[in-house]
């Protein structure tokens, strides 16, 4: 290869590496090209498979800071899937293919800018697809919102009758008759009171019967 091919080679390399979401690592010793053909039909749009030399690679990694993450995985022939769309699909594609195919072995990679494992991987890929999770976000939070809508709802008609409730305390309230007991110990001017005899005042000029 040509040194401006070289170059340019690396260029691209270090684009993809940058512009895309995640990139895996792989080892595809002993897979045929009519399998590499299948693998690349299994990823569709989630994810673009090439093979690439390893010199040119550690360049690229290198230009496009991911050195630490990933020079220690390109020794022996490598492919990398540049991953475009869907992560978790493009892991499922990568895990099962690797099943049906143990001559692809998946080394590790890097998922926006941070190292992941192979198990790492394989556990992203038991993960539901994002349109999946994104329907049930949607529906979780449309019940969150039709909840407070009926609370919302809810309110004027307690606040009526709360404001009912209170009316009529204050109606009976105003309308319960007032004591008109006389206490006990009082007694009106003028009356005797009960259980006693009046005894009218001695006129003068009146002399007891016994006295003379």
């Amino acid at each position: 290869m040509a040194n401006a091919e070289k170059v340019a080679a690396v260029a691209e390399l270090t684009e993809r590496f940058k512009d895309s979401s995640g990139a895996v690592l792989t080892e595809y010793r002993g897979l045929t090209v009519a399998q590499l053909a299948e693998l690349r039909r299994t990823l569709g749009g989630n994810a673009t498979f090439a093979v690439v030399k390893n010199t040119l690679t550690k360049i690229a990694v290198s230009e496009a800071g991911l050195s630490d993450q990933l020079s220690s995985m390109l020794a022996g022939p490598s492919a990398i899937a540049f991953v475009d769309g869907d992560v978790v699909e493009a892991a499922k594609g990568l895990r099962d293919f690797a099943k049906a195919n143990p001559l692809l072995v998946i080394k590790g990679g890097v998922l926006d800018g941070k190292a992941i494992s192979p198990t790492e991987i394989i556990k992203l890929a038991d993960l539901e697809p994002r349109e999946v999770l994104l329907a049930k976000l949607a529906g979780a939070m449309k019940a969150s919102l039709a909840g407070a809508a009926a609370t919302f709802n809810a309110l004027p008609v307690q606040m009526a009758q709360l404001a009912e409730a209170l009316r009529a305390k204050l109606e009976a309230a105003e309308g319960a008759p007032a004591s008109e007991t006389t206490p006990a110990d009082e007694t009106p001017a003028g009356e005797t009171p009960a259980g006693e005899t009046e005894t009218p005042a001695a006129e003068a000029g009146d002399t007891p019967a016994d006295e003379a």
